[in-house]
């Protein structure tokens, strides 16, 4: 049977762990979608096709529900696990960045904090980026993250003067370093927090270790992938 976003939930909230006691499909049906639309570059539609090659019948109108539904929940699982090993260290480099989105036509900001391992902390979208925001984005990072050993931005004035209120200057250093169209702010903000997740799980830096250590960790990501909510 094809599924369908309306065929796919009663319309009341599950409990965590019930999360898909409502749902035709599998939870490792459900978490297969939500990966492969947000960790690999494919539109709603290039998922229905794959997964159709699969033998499996899903409308791209169920993987945007799914991936809107469950996408989040996957990451807070996912990013609540990592906070709490990474805040043990206190070497880590940061580098904050504001890229530029159109949204309706009209340019809007989505900040991002990245460490020096390539793993994406936190992403905030704005309509301004004066100090305030700034200084919200910072203090949201840092009260997940703990503090940073240095932090990088680009020439932004805001960035100084937020660090200068937090009393971080010594640790700021200016370096250098834009996404395409959205039609709602929240878009680019929960699709760039949901990615952020996944890619950090499946990032297993494999042009640095053998390959034999690349696919053990690989296997390692994909099993705490499918105990993600299960």
């Amino acid at each position: 049977m094809r599924e369908g976003p309306g065929a796919c939930w009663s319309g009341s909230m599950a409990k965590p762990d019930n999360l898909f006691r409502y749902f035709n499909s599998s939870p490792e049906v459900i978490r297969l979608v939500v990966m492969m639309y947000v960790r690999f570059p494919l539109s709603l539609r290039n998922v229905e096709d794959l997964l159709a090659e699969r033998g499996i019948d899903v409308s791209y109108e169920t993987v945007r529900y799914w991936w809107n539904r469950f996408g989040p929940m996957f990451a807070a699982e996912i990013r609540r696990k990592r906070v709490h090993a990474m805040r043990r260290y206190t070497l880590w480099r940061w580098h904050l960045d504001e890229m530029y989105v159109k949204i309706n036509g009209e340019m809007h900001y989505l900040w991002r904090a990245v460490d020096h391992e390539g793993e994406v902390l936190e992403s905030f979208a704005t309509k301004a980026r004066d100090k305030a925001v700034a200084l919200k984005f910072m203090k949201n990072l840092m009260k997940r993250h703990g503090t940073a050993k240095g932090t990088t931005t680009d020439g932004l004035r805001s960035y100084r003067a937020a660090m200068n209120e937090l009393d971080n200057a010594e640790k700021h250093v200016v370096g250098p370093r834009a996404m395409n169209r959205f039609r709602r702010m929240k878009t680019p903000q929960k699709f760039s927090a949901v990615h952020a997740s996944v890619h950090n799980l499946f990032n297993q830096e494999r042009h640095l270790i053998e390959r034999s250590s690349y696919k053990e960790r690989h296997s390692q990501a994909f099993s705490e992938w499918r105990s993600v909510m299960g």
